[in-house]
């Protein structure tokens, strides 16, 4: 049994000695601890003014052992080494990821994480994925070959793979743009279980090395915010799935038989409450549950090397980053701040009414590719009137069997307030669209009319956030994935350069959370040696960086 007690004087770790004097500087006032928590790259020493008197912070000068005297002598409490922005998550991530940095920018979709969002975050030596969800395969195909074409192997970069469950083959198509093109990692998003695109995503390109040592063909990630769904990730793929791939032509026999040793993904992205889909989870409940669980499963089946598990969602200051990492985060991943950028595809009015967001312009709304499911996603809320109108869509849904038992007052005002065409004219544009993009679907709506109304009313969300990255005219539409973290990254950098909508490239905002997540861990480590560290230097506020 482990023996609680209070805390004894702090123990002291030696003698500290300003030797010559060069270079050497010591803090105690309230400013001055300030500016020493900011000095991350440095070692520091934390000492006592003598053996009762205050405890402040050293740089420079040398250590010495505890007999040792002499008028100059600070009684030495320890000693911190270098902190690095580099180092604040776990050291594989950047070792099997090629990238410099514990951060990614995620998948916003419709391409609004662009390929020149994705190449700026991979020549900065971090990792970004294309938002590929919502866009045709044929769309995907080019966005990676610009990837292949501006990167290549040069950094590393990736491709989201959203589950599709309302759309047929649609994901088995992207799976095989994102094989065929032999992208090396990606992101899966929005499963709720395994299916056979996300199984081949993982085990295709499996092999072994000469050691013998199972080799992934492709990095593959996950974003979930639910237990059992990190165990199916955390597992290897079941035998069923795994044959009937094999038995497609989809996966060699040889990498059936590895998949069954390795888990299907070994980067768990944890999504707390986020933009987009979200299950509202806090942080601080929900990433502890997924790290023991990753624990308890590695040792379950011995896999021979780590599982990494990150953290997304209500990541916009470097206060929430430091939190994250604190918690156990071996990467953290941001997403909706990033629309704001100016590497973003949202248009410079979506990026408009971001920058006016604060913590509670955020609200619930359905789903466009989840819409019969009852999925819902998180947006703006300020200056929009699109997740009111699209619940009252979702409303009408639930209550009706069809666009023709509609009562007139229902249908009239959804023409006018929500469509701003007759349900005829809806049904109309959405059939021409469904026809290019797979008529299986219109034929499915003419033989059932609640599929009818279905992807009649899916339309105007979809058109939405469509709207929003044109730029369109129905400001009051706009469907913008927006959750609390835009709110606090909002109140960060007001007055600072990146309040500048010409400054907010992706690269700087992630290097100032990155470096704000090392002071503030720095200050807390400082503060836990029994340095009084003001309040003030857990604010780190944006600066250029180089």
């Amino acid at each position: 049994m482990v023996s609680v007690t209070a805390p004894a004087e702090l123990p002291l770790a030696g003698a500290w000695s300003p030797g010559d004097g060069a270079g050497v500087t010591l803090a105690f006032e309230a400013e001055d601890l300030c500016r020493a928590a900011a000095r991350v790259r440095e070692p520091a020493h934390v000492v006592r003014e003598s053996p009762a008197g205050r405890v402040g912070v050293a740089f420079g000068g040398e250590l010495v052992c505890r007999s040792a005297t002499g008028p100059r002598l600070l009684p030495l409490i320890g000693t911190l080494p270098p902190l690095y922005p580099e180092w604040l998550g776990d050291r594989s991530f950047g070792e099997v990821h090629r990238v410099r940095f514990p951060y990614v920018a995620g998948e916003m979709a419709n391409g609004i994480a662009t390929t020149t969002l994705v190449i700026a975050m991979a020549r900065a030596g971090m990792l970004g994925f294309f938002g590929a969800a919502g866009l045709s395969p044929e769309r995907v195909e080019g966005a990676v070959a610009t990837l292949q074409a501006e990167v290549g192997e040069r950094g590393a970069w990736g491709v989201n793979l959203i589950h599709a469950p309302m759309e047929g083959d649609l994901e088995d198509r992207v799976a095989d743009v994102l094989i065929r093109r032999g992208v090396r990692t990606v992101s899966a998003s929005a499963f709720l279980g395994l299916t056979p695109a996300v199984v081949r995503c993982s085990a295709e390109g499996l092999r072994t090395d000469p050691s013998g040592r199972i080799v992934r063909g492709r990095q593959l990630f996950v974003k979930l915010s639910r237990p059992e769904v990190a165990a199916r990730f955390l597992s290897p793929a079941p035998a069923d799935l795994l044959s009937t791939l094999v038995e497609r032509g989809l996966l060699s026999r040889d990498q059936a038989a590895l998949a069954a040793h390795v888990p299907v993904a070994e980067d768990i992205t944890v999504e707390a409450d986020s933009a987009g889909h979200t299950d509202g989870r806090p942080l601080s409940a929900l990433l502890p549950s997924i790290l023991v669980l990753r624990n308890e499963l590695s040792a379950r089946h011995r896999y021979p090397r780590p599982i990494r598990v990150g953290a997304a969602g209500g990541l916009g200051t470097p206060g929430a980053l430091a939190a994250a990492f604190a918690l156990g985060a071996a990467y953290v991943l941001t997403g909706s701040i990033n629309q704001a950028a100016l590497e973003s595809g949202l248009s410079d009015a979506g990026k408009a009414m971001l920058r006016e967001a604060d913590l509670a312009d955020v609200a619930m709304a359905p789903a466009a590719d989840m819409f019969e499911l009852g999925a819902r996603v998180q947006v703006l809320k300020r200056g929009t009137l699109f997740a009111a109108r699209a619940v009252k869509l979702h409303d009408a849904y639930l209550r009706y069997e069809s666009l023709e038992s509609l009562p007139a007052d229902v249908r009239s005002r959804l023409e006018t307030e929500v469509l701003r065409a007759t349900v005829d004219e809806a049904w109309e544009t959405t059939a021409r669209f469904w026809r290019e993009r797979d008529p299986r679907e219109v034929e499915k709506a003419l033989a059932d009319p609640r599929h009818r109304m279905a992807l009649t009313f899916r339309s105007y969300l979809g058109l939405s956030s469509k709207w929003a990255i044109a730029g369109d005219a129905r400001q009051d539409d706009y469907q913008i994935w927006c959750g609390p973290a835009m709110g606090a990254f909002n109140r960060w950098v007001k007055g600072s350069f990146l309040s500048d909508p010409g400054q907010r490239g992706v690269v700087p905002m992630a290097l100032n959370l990155l470096e704000g997540a090392a002071a503030i861990t720095r200050a807390q480590q400082l503060r836990s040696f029994g340095a009084p560290i003001p309040a003030e230097a857990f604010d780190y506020r944006p600066r250029p960086l180089v």
